[in-house]
């Protein structure tokens, strides 16, 4: 878990496409705060409630300036089921090169029924205007995460 980066280094930038194919980067997302935040699998239980705790705070977020980028291995095609499915309105990233994910320390070594294999780890990163991590959540448990990371963007932002 070293590559993990940490609170204080620059957010590892990345060049990757949306649910819609268009490639975003961090420059696309300068003087705003940035949540990029790892999920294993489209329309899984904890992926779902994590992205539709996300969605119900969208207007929180957004109040604050700061863009909500879900990241996992699926296309677009379906992101773009689960964000229809689920009415979200946040921003999925599609990584089946697990490029980004890695860049992030997100893809792990888990174990499942005693079997060890790499994976998405659940995890969440706060990126600071200034392109800095100014959180990290290593190891996430989906429910109630969106709030955890809204308030401490307002913790944050208010310094």
């Amino acid at each position: 878990m070293s590559n993990i980066p940490q609170v204080g280094q620059p957010a590892p930038d990345f060049s990757t496409p949306d649910q819609n194919g268009n490639s975003l980067t961090l420059d696309d997302f300068s003087s705003q705060w940035v949540v990029v935040y790892f999920y294993p699998k489209d329309d899984t239980p904890g992926c779902t409630t994590e992205a539709t705790d996300f969605t119900e705070l969208y207007q929180d977020f957004s109040t604050l300036g700061a863009k909500i980028l879900g990241v996992s291995p699926d296309s677009g095609k379906s992101h773009c089921k689960f964000i229809s499915k689920h009415n979200l309105s946040i921003t999925l990233l599609s990584d089946p090169e697990h490029i980004l994910t890695e860049a992030y320390g997100a893809w792990r070594l888990k174990k499942f029924m005693g079997k060890e294999y790499m994976g998405v780890a659940r995890s969440t990163f706060l990126i600071s205007p200034d392109r800095i991590i100014a959180y990290a959540w290593p190891n996430v448990k989906a429910k109630g995460h969106a709030q955890a990371v809204l308030t401490k963007i307002q913790e944050l932002a208010s310094t």
